[in-house]
């Protein structure tokens, strides 16, 4: 059998409850994350960084918000975009009027504004739910679009609305090669993405679920609504915001607010969607399909000798997307994370029929 638990003994409650509690879960972990950290440098191209790994790992984290959010408290959210923005201009604003503010501080205040902005827009979700809150957090999108493109302080006077930015340093590194970007990136999904994972296996997390099961019977067993849903608005959109300063600073470079769009709300929720919501692994596995499919399906005609209009091939890009989408969504509901669960469970069966 591929997973052998017999002599795994939990003899705490401390080993019981981390994260991976089997060996071979931990293994498979820590050789993934060696593998990304140092193999991976060692062979990708620039391209590879630049079009496939970087975008994948910024829209991973900001999937990983989203899904606090959306998965575990069931808030729906159509705002994500916004939070994005204002991390990545507040960011900016930051370290262009103090140049000599760390690249780590501007990240975070990034991350801290769009909170704040986050808590504002989820107070009716003291209220409301459901669509209605998916209409008030929409509104966020549209007044923060308008702010950025209206308001000229945000773009520091720029004539054209779009901003650029200057070489990036990390503590006297330099931030500037696709492989640096690319490491740079995934040292803070690794961090973030093990700090959302302790989040919503503690206290906070249960509390957040138990509001998106039932929040009536919540509140009558003692949590306190009010609480949990601006502490999932508020976390949600600290990492968002994060996802977005990295977006603009490491993938973009220069941005304007079209980057972060009510498309950029509506990818971010098809990722949550598509990979599992409640899953801090399915946020992967749904930012790699938002992220890999439209390439494959751009290369497939290529490589079949199909000669087809970029026009056209935008077209059958969408078609195709969302014929799989909504395949995805009948065969499993709870997306690629629940196959990735039923594969594993398979594999600590394996080979008795049950």
């Amino acid at each position: 059998m591929f997973y052998r638990e017999n002599g795994q003994f939990k003899t705490s409650y401390r080993k019981d409850q981390q994260i991976f509690p089997i060996l071979q879960d931990r293994a498979f972990i820590l050789l993934l994350i060696a593998v990304a950290v140092f193999v991976v440098p060692m062979f990708a191209s620039d391209y590879f960084f630049s079009a496939i790994l970087i975008p994948f790992l910024i829209l991973s984290l900001a999937a990983i918000g989203l899904n606090i959010l959306v998965g575990y408290c069931g808030q729906i959210s159509l705002g994500s975009g916004a939070f994005m923005a204002v991390g990545a201009y507040a960011a900016w604003n930051f370290g262009v009027r103090i140049p000599e503010l760390p690249l780590l501080i501007q990240i975070l205040l990034g991350g801290f504004f769009a909170m704040l902005v986050g808590v504002v827009f989820g107070i009716p979700s003291l209220r409301i739910r459901g669509l209605y809150l998916a209409v008030a957090t929409l509104a966020a999108q549209f007044f923060v679009d308008w702010t950025f493109l209206r308001i000229p302080f945000f773009t520091n006077y720029s004539t054209s609305g779009s901003v650029s930015m200057p070489a990036l340093t990390f503590f006297g590194l330099d931030v500037q090669t696709p492989t640096q970007k690319y490491i740079f990136v995934l040292l803070f999904v690794i961090v973030i993405a093990l700090l959302a994972k302790n989040l919503v296996r503690g206290a906070i997390g249960r509390e957040w679920m138990a509001i998106r099961d039932m929040d009536v019977a919540a509140s009558v067993i003692g949590i306190r609504p009010m609480y949990a849903k601006l502490t999932a608005f508020a976390v949600s959109s600290f990492i968002i915001g994060i996802a977005g300063v990295l977006w603009g600073y490491i993938h973009l470079g220069s941005w304007e607010p079209l980057a972060f769009d009510l498309n950029r709300s509506f990818q971010l929720l098809f990722m949550v969607i598509i990979g599992g919501l409640g899953s801090i692994a399915g946020s992967f596995f749904g930012a790699g399909f938002i992220v890999l499919l439209p390439i494959l399906l751009t290369r497939i005609p290529a490589m079949l000798g199909i000669p087809i209009g970029v026009d056209t091939a935008a077209h059958i890009e969408h078609m195709v997307f969302g014929a799989l989408i909504v395949f995805f969504l009948i065969v499993e509901p709870h997306g690629l994370a629940k196959l990735w669960s039923i594969a594993r469970e398979k594999l600590r069966i394996w080979p008795f029929p049950h």
